[in-house]
């Protein structure tokens, strides 16, 4: 009972309730029996298993491991793939040079102007020109290098010139040499290992050292070289640093110039936010492109799923085919007089019958929405069984689509009020507009025309939640941007732009969200504003 004595059945609240009741059923009853609206909902069904059919073909194929930085490549292929050869200072473009392998250690030389002009000693002698004493020459040994004219002592050489040699030097092609008839070698542009004493004329030059004892290094398969450098920081693979191999004669990596060498930089701004990721060369170089791409793949399916296909598409033709009539058909069809005569305000049934149409769409999306997000998270990348770190920005995309079909209904629902013969042409143009600027959003996110659009605060939805529930995702981007991975989510996905200049995604989730009610309930005050005074024909 209430204050009046009058059972609950009977109070004033009870009978709006009976009148919402009745319309909204109505509503729903009228747009389940049309068979444009099972087409238009057969439509969206189509569309998002066709993006589930692709989705599941794609998380199902093998990602093949990318050697992003070439270091599995044997360029000289001599067994050693160059990730080993970076690790032991070794060239790969030397087939006489690889990890173990002799090397050459510089002691002198003399120079085109040096003195004195002569030097005895054993050496490995490279690039000689002049007159060589030897107490001994190593005839058997082979040239250590690919790039330095080695001689063929079992050649006979040539014959010297008569005269002194240097006086017709010309004839002689480098590497050369020929026998004096007291022992001494003339050679010009030759290397050679041995002992002995050497006499370089005036203007050329000769240079010595000697060769490293060999060792023997297994050699490294290539696949170790593919996924070996995740990105942590550190170099785990060791061919930045080089700990064991380093000479004195190496510089230092430190190719983002911070003063440490063989490190990763982490730039964040005043929020806390990573703005950049600045790596020095062969740290971090090489992550597993599998488990990025697998992550990042499942992200922008979500996303690109949630803005383009319920937001931007969905969001759309719902409210286009089945809000724009929902007053306009009563009144063509004449059934407008007999509704109106009962105890109806015509504020309220405007109201009553946006309800009714929600009751359909909404039901629909959320269902649809419940269906993908239960499949993406039971095969999705991942150790547990369902991500359940994905519901979150499901229930996200959700709320935007809900906004963004009251809002679009209640703005067709005016339009179509306001001009039942030629709304329908507004409402399409209208409708592009809105789509180009959700697409202007999504590429050109800091544009300010596009605020102007509902799709841009719903799309400002998503990319909150998405921050909210998946807090990394800036970070894949910059680790995407900094070490040339591919990834859609730059594409997709940007940190939201309306936070108050706080950078907190809080405050541009309920900016938006206030925006985008406020649409609506200002739209469905003039449409019950302008029905209320509209003659019914």
């Amino acid at each position: 009972m209430d204050d009046q004595g009058r059972k609950l059945s009977e109070t004033v609240w009870t009978q709006l309730d009976r009148k919402a009741g009745a319309i909204t059923e109505l509503t729903i009853r009228q747009l389940r029996n049309r068979i444009s609206t099972w087409v238009v909902l057969g439509v969206g069904v189509l569309l998002i298993s066709l993006l589930l059919a692709f989705y599941i073909d794609s998380i199902r194929a093998n990602f093949e491991p990318i050697d992003n930085d070439g270091d599995s490549e044997d360029w000289d292929n001599d067994g050693y793939p160059l990730g080993q050869e970076m690790i032991y200072g070794t060239s790969d473009y030397d087939t006489n040079n690889y990890p173990g392998s002799s090397e050459y250690v510089y002691l002198g030389d003399i120079d085109y102007n040096d003195q004195p002009r002569t030097h005895y000693g054993n050496h490995t002698w490279l690039y000689a020109t002049g007159y060589f004493t030897p107490t001994w020459i190593d005839e058997e040994a082979e040239s250590p290098f690919s790039y330095y004219n080695w001689i063929d002592w079992g050649s006979r050489g040539i014959d010297c010139p008569d005269g002194s040699p240097f006086d017709d030097w010309t004839y002689f092609q480098s590497p050369s040499y020929c026998a004096l008839e007291n022992g001494t070698y003339v050679v010009f542009g030759a290397s050679f290992a041995g002992e002995g004493e050497i006499s370089v004329e005036p203007g050329w030059s000769a240079e010595w050292g000697y060769m490293t004892e060999s060792f023997f290094v297994e050699k490294h398969p290539k696949s170790m070289y593919i996924d070996e450098d995740p990105i942590n920081g550190i170099d785990d693979d060791g061919d930045c640093l080089k700990d064991e191999y380093q000479t004195e004669d190496n510089s230092p990596n430190d190719s983002n110039r911070n003063g440490i060498s063989c490190d990763v930089e982490w730039i964040y701004d005043q929020n806390g936010n990573l703005v950049s990721i600045r790596a020095d060369n062969n740290v971090d170089e090489d992550p597993d492109d599998s488990e990025h791409i697998g992550e990042s793949s499942h992200r922008t399916f979500i996303i690109g799923t949630g803005k383009i296909a319920f937001v931007m598409i969905l969001g759309l033709f719902l409210p286009l085919f089945l809000a724009l009539g929902l007053v306009r058909d009563e009144s063509e069809n004449g059934t407008l007089h007999y509704l109106l005569s009962k105890p109806i305000h015509r504020g309220e049934f405007i109201l009553y019958r946006l309800l009714g149409y929600l009751g359909i769409v909404v039901s629909y999306t959320v269902m649809l929405i419940l269906i993908v997000a239960l499949i993406t998270s039971l095969i999705g990348p991942g150790d547990s069984i369902v991500r359940l770190s994905d519901y979150p920005v499901w229930m996200g995309i959700a709320l935007a689509t809900i906004l963004v079909l009251t809002a679009y209904g209640s703005i067709f629902n005016t339009v179509g009020l306001v001009m039942p013969k030629y709304g329908v042409y507004i409402c399409i143009l209208y409708g592009i507009w809105e789509f180009l600027m959700g697409l202007f959003t999504i590429t050109i996110p800091n544009a300010s025309i596009t605020m102007l659009s509902v799709s841009h605060w719903a799309i400002q939805i998503i990319d909150a939640v998405v921050m909210i529930s998946w807090s990394d995702t800036s970070l894949i981007q910059q680790k995407a941007d900094a070490f040339g991975l591919e990834t859609g989510i730059s594409f997709f996905w940007h940190p939201p732009v309306h936070t108050l200049e706080t950078g907190n995604p809080f405050v541009a989730l309920i900016i938006s969200v206030v925006i985008m009610l406020s649409i609506s309930i200002g739209m469905i005050a003039i449409g019950q504003s302008i029905f209320r005074n509209k003659e019914i024909m």
